[in-house]
């Protein structure tokens, strides 16, 4: 039998519970999600919720907190009824301490509980304590979802480079700002006007920090390189640029030469050296990063004896990232399985 919890019930989490629903035929019959919960309180069922009912009162506009089943349920309550296998954490990011999600996380391997979460910021800043926590209770801290959406980074950067060294990491992994500066060269037009744009289309948050300064971009190459290197380091002394500052004639110069600017994450590791930039940067009709347009992200490893692989895809957006969600669960059930 498997239970699950989840905790964060924004667009990522009704497409979860979607995906569930929709994808049931390849998750065990006796899965059952128990919990679902936000800040304010949530829905339990002991039994298992009825996910079609759950479904069908969210897609109609119905607020969950309205619904018959609703309580102050909590967070604690799972520890306390004990009754779950997994936790899916989808609360937001916060990259200052990591809260209320690293608790949750914490907690939950402590508890013999297997987490599958998108939430970046425990990642970035506790991954080593939060990953060794996990081992010595063998558990499952499954994080696909953090570095790209749907795009198979970590999975590519681990396990499918199994016997080679990863020296190079280049990635496009912001949507936002790649959509931002395609649109600037495809319709000619400033900065602000193309973020305007993306606003409206809701790619681009109503603040957009995060993506436009490159905090975005950098949290995933950090999380990256902590996951696949083992390495540390003080992510606040890294060396950021967003793409505040482009001008379109910049752009079009360098796109009639042949060449894009994208924003670039990149790590560098390689006898105990390490580096890091995330910046706008040119790549020509022969980087395999070229043609990732759009919202669709890519990332770029160079290996010691396998050669140079490169992944791309995972187009943001809510039903993409909880797919990535699902894929690292269906591999915690099928792993039990074994």
């Amino acid at each position: 039998m498997c239970n699950i919890a989840l905790i964060g019930f924004g667009g990522v989490g009704k497409s979860f519970v979607k995906l569930l629903q929709l994808k049931k035929d390849l998750l065990p019959e006796d899965i059952k999600l128990k919990y679902v919960i936000k800040s304010d309180g949530g829905i339990y069922n002991k039994d298992g919720l009825d996910i079609d009912e759950l479904i069908k009162y969210t897609n109609s506009d119905n607020e969950i907190q309205n619904h018959p089943l609703w309580s102050d349920v909590k967070f604690k309550d799972i520890l306390k009824n004990k009754d779950i296998d997994i936790l899916i954490e989808l609360t937001s990011t916060n990259i200052v301490n990591g809260e209320p999600g690293y608790t949750h996380i914490k907690e939950s391997l402590e508890n013999k509980i297997n987490v599958v979460t998108g939430n970046k910021g425990p990642i970035l800043l506790y991954y080593h304590e939060l990953k060794n926590l996990a081992e010595r209770n063998n558990l499952y801290l499954k994080i696909g979802c953090t570095t790209g959406g749907a795009l198979p980074s970590v999975n590519v950067g681990t396990t499918d480079v199994l016997g080679a060294q990863v020296t190079e990491i280049i990635g496009v992994l912001n949507g936002t700002t790649n959509f931002i500066l395609e649109e600037m060269v495809k319709c000619k037009i400033e900065y602000k006007e193309a973020l305007k744009k993306a606003q409206d289309l809701k790619i681009a948050e109503k603040d957009p920090s995060l993506d436009v300064l490159g905090f975005d971009t950098a949290i995933k190459i950090a999380i990256l390189s902590k996951v696949i290197w083992d390495v540390d380091f003080e992510f606040d002394k890294l060396n950021i640029q967003g793409i505040t500052n482009i001008k379109l004639k910049d752009l079009l110069l360098e796109y009639f030469s042949g060449n894009k600017t994208k924003l670039i994450g990149r790590a560098f590791y390689l006898n105990n050296k390490f580096e890091f930039e995330v910046k706008p940067m040119l790549i020509d009709k022969d980087h395999p990063l070229y043609f990732v347009d759009g919202k669709n992200k890519g990332v770029h490893y160079k290996t010691d004896i396998l050669g140079d692989i490169t992944v791309t895809g995972g187009a943001s957006s809510p039903l993409n990232a909880a797919a990535a969600i699902l894929r690292d669960l269906i591999y915690i059930i099928e792993s039990g399985r074994k």
